[in-house]
Parts: C-alpha cells; sequence; structure tokens
C-alpha cells in the first residue's frame, strides 16, 4: 500500500508573513503603496477630521485609499466585498496592514470625498507630467456610458409618470376591491388576503413616491436652443436614459481626454446626458485651467495641442468654439467618410463611369483639398504657407456656389512647390502667365458656416491623418477600464459622487501607466 505524507485540516498554525514583503516591485499593488506613502500629499483629507482632542482615532486615509484603488484595479466596487476581502486576501491585508475597515466607512469615503478625489487625480497627473509621460501633442475625446444606481423603470417625462401614478392608483382600487371580497367570503382564505394587503402597501408606497418627486422636483430640459423637457428619474434625477449597443441603460456618460503619447488621461467628467455635443466646451475649459494650475502650461492650446472627437461632440456651437478660442481641433460630422475620395475610387470599379483618357494624360498636380480653406473669413493658404488672393464666389452650372482663389505671380515664380502645384510650371516665368488657382464649394447656399470650415479641416490629408489617431488614441483606455478592470457600472447615485467614482476609475489607469512606463517601472 502507498504511504502520502498526513494532514490534518483540524489542525492549527502560526504564519510569520511580513507585509512589505507581499507587496513586491512592478505589481500594481505596489505601485499604489509607493505612490502613496511616498509621492501624493494626503493633507488635503486633514480639514475632514476633527478628533483631536475627542473622539475614537479614524482610519488612515491611505489604507482607505490603497484598498479602495486595489479593489477597483480588480473590478470590486462593493463596499461590503471590499471589507470581505480585508478579511480573508493577503494582499488586501498587506495594503491595510490587517486592519478591516467597516463597509459603511469604505462607503462613505468613497461618495463623501469628491473634491478631495479630484485634487489627487491632478497630483497623479503632476506625476505623469513630471515622469515625461505626457506628450501633449494629440488629445483625443470620447465618453463611456455605463449604468448606474437607478432603475430606467423610474424614467419618464412628468406627463408619464403622472400617467404611471394614476396607472398604480387604479391597480390599488382593483386590489382594494379583491381585498373587500375576499373578506366577506365565507370561507376566508387568510394567506391570500395576506398578499393582497402586501401588495396594496407596496403600490401605496410606490404611488406616494411619484407624488413626492412630481411636487419637489421640475421637468428636466435638455440643452440647445430649442430645448424639450427630458426624461427625469425619481431614483437618481441627475442621471439619463442612454442608449447604448448593448441597449438602453439609466446611468452616466464618463468622458475622458486622453493624451496620445503614453494614454494618460487628463481629464475624467461624468455628464447625465446621452449626448455628447455639449461637454466639449466644459472639457477643454478643465483641461486648459488644469494645465495652468499645476504650472505645465499657461495656455495648452496655443502650443498647437491637437484636440480630436468623435462625431458626436460636432454642431456648430462646437465648431464656431474651437475658431474663435484658436483651438487645433478636428471634429467631424457624421457625413465626412461620403465624402472621402478613397470610397469614391472604391465605387468607380464596380460599375461607375471610369475616367476618361484625356484626363488620365493630365497631369497631377497638389489637389485643391491640400489648400487650407477657411469659409468663415474666406481665406485660403498654399500648401507653401502663403495666403493666395480671393477671386469672390459665384455659382455655377450645377447651382453650387463656389468659392475662387488665385495665387500671385510672384508668390508661384519663385515658390519650390511650383513643378508639383501648378500643370504648366513655365507659365510662371511669363509676364502673362497667372498663379496656381483653386476654387472650393460651400455646402449650403447661405453664407459660410464654422461647420464648413470643420469640414475643409477634417477632409483635408493632414486633417484625415490627425484624425485617424483619435480610435486607437481614446478606445484601448475605455477597453482597459471596462474590459479588463471590469469597471463598466456606477455604483453611486448623483452626478457629484458619480464623477468622482469615475476619477477613480481613471486614476486606476494612470496609476498602471506610471507603473509601466513611469520610474517605478525603472
Amino acid at each position: 500500500m502507498p504511504k502520502f505524507i498526513p494532514y490534518d485540516y483540524n489542525q492549527s498554525s502560526m504564519v510569520v508573513i511580513n507585509y512589505q514583503d507581499q507587496l513586491q516591485p512592478g505589481t500594481f499593488e505596489h505601485a499604489i503603496h509607493h505612490l502613496i506613502d511616498k509621492r501624493i500629499d494626503l493633507s488635503i483629507f486633514d480639514p475632514n477630521y476633527q478628533n483631536d482632542d475627542v473622539g475614537r482615532p479614524a482610519y488612515d486615509p491611505s489604507i482607505l485609499l490603497k484598498i479602495i484603488l486595489f479593489a477597483y484595479s480588480k473590478g470590486i466596487t462593493s463596499s461590503r466585498e471590499i471589507e470581505w476581502c480585508c478579511n480573508t486576501n493577503i494582499i488586501f491585508k498587506a495594503l491595510s496592514c490587517d486592519t478591516v475597515p467597516h463597509f459603511t466607512t469604505i462607503a462613505s469615503f468613497v461618495s463623501g470625498h469628491t473634491d478631495e478625489i479630484a485634487e489627487l487625480f491632478e497630483q497623479i497627473l503632476l506625476i505623469c507630467h513630471e515622469q515625461g509621460l505626457l506628450g501633449n501633442e494629440l488629445f483625443a475625446i470620447d465618453g463611456c456610458k455605463m449604468p448606474s444606481d437607478a432603475s430606467k423603470e423610474w424614467s419618464g417625462t412628468f406627463k408619464e409618470l403622472e400617467q404611471k401614478r394614476n396607472k398604480i392608483k387604479r391597480q390599488i382600487q382593483h386590489h382594494l376591491d379583491e381585498h373587500r371580497k375576499l373578506d366577506k367570503n365565507e370561507t376566508r382564505d387568510d394567506a391570500r388576503l395576506k398578499r393582497t394587503e402586501q401588495t396594496i402597501e407596496t403600490l401605496n408606497k410606490a404611488s406616494d413616491k411619484i407624488d413626492q418627486f412630481l411636487k419637489s422636483n421640475s421637468p428636466r430640459t435638455g440643452q440647445g436652443k430649442r430645448a424639450k423637457e427630458v426624461k427625469s428619474n425619481i431614483t437618481d434625477n441627475e442621471s439619463a436614459k442612454m442608449t447604448t449597443s448593448k441597449g438602453t441603460i439609466q446611468g452616466y456618460n464618463g468622458v475622458a481626454t486622453v493624451d496620445k503619447k503614453h494614454q494618460i488621461i487628463v481629464d475624467a467628467q461624468a455628464f447625465g446626458e446621452g449626448q455628447e455635443h455639449h461637454t466639449l466646451k466644459p472639457v477643454t475649459q478643465a483641461i486648459k485651467e488644469r494645465f495652468k494650475r499645476l504650472g505645465i502650461s499657461n495656455n495648452i492650446y496655443k502650443t498647437g495641442t491637437i484636440v480630436t472627437a468623435d462625431t458626436g461632440f460636432a454642431n456648430e456651437a462646437n465648431m464656431q468654439y474651437l475658431h474663435d478660442n484658436h483651438i487645433n481641433g478636428y471634429i467631424p460630422d457624421n457625413q465626412f467618410r461620403s465624402r472621402d475620395p478613397k470610397f469614391a475610387d472604391q465605387k468607380s470599379k464596380y460599375g461607375k463611369r471610369h475616367q476618361s483618357q484625356k484626363n488620365k494624360k493630365q497631369t497631377e498636380v497638389i489637389p485643391a483639398i491640400e489648400f487650407s480653406f477657411d469659409p468663415v473669413s474666406l481665406t485660403c493658404v498654399c500648401p507653401a504657407g502663403e495666403l493666395i488672393s480671393y477671386l469672390g464666389t459665384r455659382i455655377d452650372q450645377q447651382g453650387n456656389h463656389k468659392v475662387y482663389f488665385k495665387g500671385k505671380l510672384l508668390q508661384c515664380r519663385h515658390c519650390d512647390k511650383k513643378h508639383q502645384c501648378m500643370r504648366n510650371p513655365n507659365s510662371a516665368n511669363d509676364h502673362k502667365g497667372h498663379g496656381r488657382q483653386v476654387s472650393f464649394i460651400l455646402d449650403t447656399n447661405t453664407d459660410p458656416t464654422y461647420t464648413d470650415w470643420m469640414k475643409h479641416r477634417v477632409d483635408s490629408p493632414e486633417g484625415k491623418q490627425i484624425y485617424s489617431h483619435r480610435m486607437s488614441v481614446v478606445e484601448p483606455v475605455f477597453g482597459n477600464i471596462g474590459t479588463n478592470k471590469r469597471l463598466n457600472r456606477f455604483s453611486l447615485r448623483s452626478k457629484t459622487k458619480v464623477q468622482g467614482q469615475w476619477r477613480l476609475y481613471c486614476m486606476v489607469h494612470n496609476i498602471e501607466k506610471i507603473m509601466n512606463y513611469g520610474e517605478i517601472a525603472a
């Protein structure tokens, strides 16, 4: 018969554990332990504690921060589960030094310190800057819609909520009538009577809840000049009903601005609206103020930093805002792909009329799309950087409004690019010749708009090349937060608290970047 080492599950043993040894370099837990103990100023939490002379000692904010950030990195947002981990998981025990904060302490720390969390986010961002992780070359803005701690069943306009309340009252009356019939019945069914009473009580609470909400709140209105009433929510009236690729949710849109160099999040805000176009201005202004406050740049947009966003941020007001504030932005409209010549070439291969032999033989020159055209100020800059003359606006045979420009003869004669820009470059040496001529079609029959200005920027070869980086910059960040870290919903209510939690999510991402590319990794 084989022999095995004996074992006994009832035996007790004492194991000596050094908590510092559990925080191995190169791990996320070591990164947050190092940053919080050595680099982050936690005195910002001190005004919240007034137990110098009286009162019991409080849990150190550094302990709470470490276990919360580590829990978030594992996709754990439940305060009860974090407390359980502090009892059972050796890494949590090492980070908390074998203290076990109550779940209410953990929950109140996350929801009650939104201002301090905002300052912590900036401290982490400043560390990223000091370690050279920010490129400040291109910022990509996008939103990530996630459900919050509110039910979409309690959403609706005030009229819809009134209809819901009236429907509940009809149900109450129906159950009351049924209860009276059962009560008068000679063979009483006490169990059924009790269930009916509980149903009536539940429906009464729901009706009172809607009544109280309608009396104490006003209808919510959307953004814009023609703002209409949007759906309110009884549970969390700052959240919104949003349509996503996974269906309709009740939640918030977490908007993040990501730097291109190492995908560091430079701004994180939560908005309780599904539409994104009204978020561009507060986001860009917050970045400008933050970079000035941190001493990174007095005006980050004057340095030529590019700002990109998807079509959800495109409207006339945003285009004017970018133009007037000299922000180097690239935000396409929802038709920008249909104007891409690559798609036109593709269509021509499948039954479209081919280019005539005559046109094929013509010399290819720098296309007009590479000229920088501003339809608002009606100015045009050639690829060599020269401002060329405005000739006027005329309607062509197809009824399009065309704007015409022509380069001065002296400009083109001595230009290094005239052989690529002019079909007959020798004419530039002739006194009777003329410089390069270009024309642009205005998209409407009215005055040029700021949207036209942005269309020409995005449609240019430079604009296409710049905008092509947007998805590769910001989408992996949301993939890391939502898929790798499993942080795919908000567990709090109200915009202020959700914004604090969204910044904690983004801090987890930024700390991971410091761990991989900063001095901790060196």
